[in-house]
């Protein structure tokens, strides 16, 4: 039985059962025992501290309950829980294990254990068991505490008494009262992305013969994403325990836009499952889901026993593994030097036809190569300006609308990082035209770039620096959404095609 199904036992019996104390560890909850105390009826519920299910019921005044095993009493006010009583009722089958430092004999029966105070000076030395042992003034001594719990033998934790290494038994079928219940959750990551939940449920089925007189558990394997719609959430998870909307939104101050008045006055909206130990927060404008709360049910806190524990696991990335911004700055001037290789000589033969001074004759290996590091040099400062600007801009959209970004999407902020940084490099495309259409006479030094550029402002001013500024921010602004568009697509095809890479 679950922590919160106790409470709600016991808030039902408010008249009968009185002074509830539950006590738990403010240093370590998560290693300690989670108790509810009775001392009005002598009765301790311990939970296991982690899945917060009942693994021991502990009674430990025996005056103040009446027991009885097989409809006949072996403890109430006429009949007294003595060694005799014990071994009558239950029959002693074995012998018992005495702790001499307790002071305290333990009568062990299958999920069942009896303690006898007893003097050390009566420690056992017998063959004939517990009762054979002789008392002053022929008095027996009277079980002290009794133990239920799950399994052959109680396990004690080193230095506690409620056995805090006894594992609690899954949920009793008598329990789920047809709610659904969750095993584990496992956090879906797509690289650096979050994706959603998968989540591995149980609840109350049957059997194929005997629907209604054998109930058995039924397990279940759903996966919940970010972006479902209501009745997505809905056909996986059934009917939430409660929904709840949104007063005010008090991380909207985080927005870019947080000064906006909402005209439309919705609200995003919460479906709240409790026996899941999840919360699923909603846009109000596209019903999708935005946003998932697992709760731990930590003792203390502000919502305690309100929800069920949420056992999810989160697979952490390697520590040296960067941010794909990162990746993309760090790799791109290998990539640029080896493609300008390429480039350099094609584009040469290209500038220098159009604008006719191209001589075969006077054509040779080196000149192909003109202008080669004013290309690499043009090329990596445009590399490390757009791709960050690329990620910026899909990371500030997707936290604007809430969602992920569709891949024509994604080409738009493509484009305009890709205008933006043509722009701030135009002055080097600028010096690597000038380089590539120079005098084959000309001399090395005065082809450099910062030469190039100074010629330039003294001839034309600042203008003549981004000469061509126009045509190339517009043909890179559409290339670039063609790149980046068909990037994205080729991703989305190959999940697809290759699901394993994923």
């Amino acid at each position: 039985m679950h922590f919160s199904q106790s409470v709600s036992i016991i808030q039902s019996q408010v008249g009968v059962i009185r002074g509830v104390q539950v006590l738990y560890s403010d240093t370590n909850p998560l290693d300690v025992d989670l108790v509810i105390n009775l001392p009005h009826d002598g009765i301790r519920l311990i939970f296991d501290p982690v899945v917060q299910r009942l693994k021991i019921i502990e009674i430990y005044n025996m005056k103040l309950v009446k027991l009885k095993y097989c409809g006949l009493p072996f403890n109430s006010p006429e009949v007294l829980p003595s060694i005799e009583q014990i071994e009558h009722s239950f029959g002693a089958t074995h012998p018992g294990v005495y702790d001499s430092e307790k002071q305290v004999f333990v009568l062990n029966f299958r999920g069942l254990s009896f303690y006898f105070p007893i003097d050390s000076k009566f420690h056992p030395g017998y063959a004939h068991g517990l009762g054979s042992l002789q008392f002053p003034n022929g008095t027996s001594p009277l079980v002290a505490k009794t133990a239920i719990y799950v399994g052959n033998i109680l396990a004690s934790g080193s230095g506690e008494e409620h056995g805090s290494k006894t594992s609690p038994p899954p949920l009793p079928l008598v329990c789920y009262h047809n709610n659904l219940y969750l095993e584990k959750a496992d956090i879906i990551r797509d690289k650096a992305r979050t994706r959603g939940l998968k989540l591995h449920l149980f609840t109350e089925g049957s059997s194929g013969t005997r629907a209604l007189l054998e109930p058995k558990k039924r397990c279940l394997t759903k996966e919940v994403l970010f972006g479902d719609t209501c009745e997505d959430v809905l056909s996986a998870l059934g009917a939430p325990s409660r929904v709840f909307y949104k007063a005010e939104d008090k991380m909207r101050i985080h927005s870019p836009h947080a000064h906006k008045r909402d005209k439309t006055r919705r609200s995003d909206f919460f479906y709240n499952y409790f026996t899941l130990g999840l919360d699923i927060l909603f846009n109000a404008k596209t019903q999708c889901i935005k946003k998932f709360v697992l709760h731990t049910n930590y003792p203390g806190h502000y919502n305690f026993n309100m929800y069920h524990r949420c056992e999810f696991s989160l697979t952490l990335p390697p520590e040296n593994n960067s941010t794909e911004s990162g990746k993309l700055i760090d790799v791109s001037p290998s990539p640029v030097t080896v493609a300008c290789l390429l480039r350099v000589p094609v584009e040469v033969m290209k500038q220098r036809r159009q604008a006719q001074v191209y001589d075969k004759k006077s054509f040779d290996f080196k000149l192909l190569y003109r202008g080669y590091w004013s290309t690499v040099l043009r090329d990596m400062p445009f590399s490390i300006v757009q791709f960050p600007l690329w990620e910026y801009f899909k990371k500030s959209y997707r936290f604007y609308i809430e969602r992920e970004i569709y891949s024509v999407e994604s080409a738009i902020c493509g484009a305009i990082a890709g205008g933006i940084s043509a722009a701030v490099t135009t002055p080097l495309d600028v010096a690597k035209t000038r380089i590539m259409l120079s005098n084959r006479t000309l001399l090395s030094s005065e082809l450099k770039i910062l030469n190039i550029l100074h010629g330039v402002y003294v001839e034309n001013g600042f203008h003549g620096l981004f000469a061509g500024f126009g045509p190339r921010i517009m043909w890179i602004t559409l290339g670039g959404f063609i790149f980046f568009g068909v990037y994205e697509e080729a991703k989305v095809l190959t999940h697809i095609i290759f699901p394993m890479l994923k």
